[in-house]
């Protein structure tokens, strides 16, 4: 709509948006620019009252230029909640949960579908593929089936099984490797190259972080265009992460919210850390993680194509990454359900045992509003919660110890 081109962050080349467009020529994933002053000149913080409660309300900011190929299932301005209770335990009484967990699909993932498949839809896309650890898979069938776009899908064995049978009943073809995602992205980059395929994979086309940005300028909207101290996220490609940092930069150009920008946090867990070991190391990427493994699974990304972008934006807004092991992921997705009646998933609760890590750090100050994505609901997740109840047969009394 307002889209002046798409802009490399990294050589600076600049690429019409008319056509499909994969990643820049120098191998850089490309980001999508607007006319900003235009933006403001025609859009206000007041016109958001009548519009519908989805990531479309933000329509000025999206890159789709006829609404008839918007692809929609009412995903967006999923709740802010206070975890009073959970912040109390970790001494963070300010804390608040975004939960994308009640988001069609069940992740945040839709927010990159629909602007996603909209966009390909509107290039005339007819075939696209990608690799998934599960989610982006079932969000990117799901919204493909509206659109009449035939979904190539390859995820690793071991990923969920209700990921796997939701790209299967929305009609994508789905394969199975028996690998990690980053196996998975070979076979798709094979598929793309032999056959023409349009590349849906993380970062390698422009408009999925579109979608994703979304949370940010959610985020700030929720909170009165006054945006919080921390904002923590779980990181596996990490477009979230560079999303919300995109939108809030672009929300300041507006004069929508002031100078403060958020300390960005990017949690991962310590059986998959490279973004965390770059940061440490005060590098600008991340060296490919060998081995990895961890029950959060969709943060088990390896070496991400956009790591430089998650590193730019965490120095720029002075924030930090931190790891979190398994023990600590299950721990903390317990005590999110038993004491703010939250069914996560394991990434949103690394977000929570990153929390608490800051705030022992002292990192967090005891004062400070801190915001944390759970990117998901944890009935995508069965198997993360072990159970084994007692088993009553007919008339028995239960046994209840006070």
């Amino acid at each position: 709509m307002f889209v002046t081109n798409l802009y490399c962050p990294k050589c600076g080349n600049t690429y019409r948006n008319d056509s499909p467009v994969q990643v820049c020529t120098c191998g850089s994933p490309l980001l999508v620019e607007y006319d900003l002053d235009v933006v403001k000149s025609v859009f206000e913080k007041e016109d958001l009252s009548s519009r519908n409660p989805d990531l479309w309300r933000y329509r000025e900011l999206l890159p789709v230029k006829d609404e008839k190929n918007i692809i929609s299932l009412g995903e967006g301005m999923t709740p802010m909640l206070p975890a009073g209770k959970a912040g109390k335990k970790i001494g963070i009484p300010n804390l608040f949960i975004k939960d994308d967990g009640i988001i069609p699909t069940g992740s945040f993932k839709a927010r990159g579908a629909s602007v996603g498949v909209s966009m390909a839809l509107e290039l005339g896309v007819k075939k696209l593929a990608m690799p998934t650890n599960g989610n982006a898979g079932g969000a990117w069938s799901t919204y493909c089936a509206p659109a009449g776009i035939d979904a190539i899908i390859v995820m690793p064995k071991d990923a969920p099984n209700i990921t796997r049978k939701e790209c299967a009943v929305s009609g994508a073809y789905l394969y199975l490797v028996n690998g990690l995602i980053s196996d998975a992205g070979k076979i798709v980059a094979k598929a793309v190259k032999d056959y023409g395929i349009y590349d849906a994979s993380t970062l390698k086309e422009p408009y999925r972080i579109e979608g994703k940005k979304t949370m940010g300028l959610e985020i700030a909207e929720q909170f009165g265009w006054k945006v919080p101290d921390v904002i923590i996220y779980p990181t596996g490609g990490g477009v979230g992460l560079i999303g919300i940092y995109k939108g809030l930069k672009e929300l300041q150009e507006m004069g929508w919210i002031g100078s403060k920008m958020p300390r960005l946090v990017s949690v991962q867990s310590s059986g998959c850390a490279p973004i965390v070991k770059a940061w440490e190391e005060k590098r600008e990427d991340s060296v490919f993680w060998e081995n990895s493994e961890t029950v959060a699974f969709g943060i088990n990304v390896p070496k991400a194509l956009g790591d430089f972008l998650v590193l730019d934006a965490i120095y720029k807004t002075d924030g930090c990454a931190v790891a979190v092991d398994d023990k600590e992921i299950l721990k903390y997705h317990k005590i999110a359900a038993s004491s703010e009646g939250l069914f996560m998933c394991p990434e949103g609760a690394a977000a929570i045992a990153a929390a608490a890590v800051l705030r022992e750090r002292g990192w967090i100050k005891e004062d400070e509003r801190v915001v944390l994505l759970n990117t998901g609901s944890g009935l995508k997740y069965p198997d993360t919660v072990n159970i084994d109840p007692p088993l009553l047969e007919p008339g028995d009394s239960i046994a209840f110890v006070q």
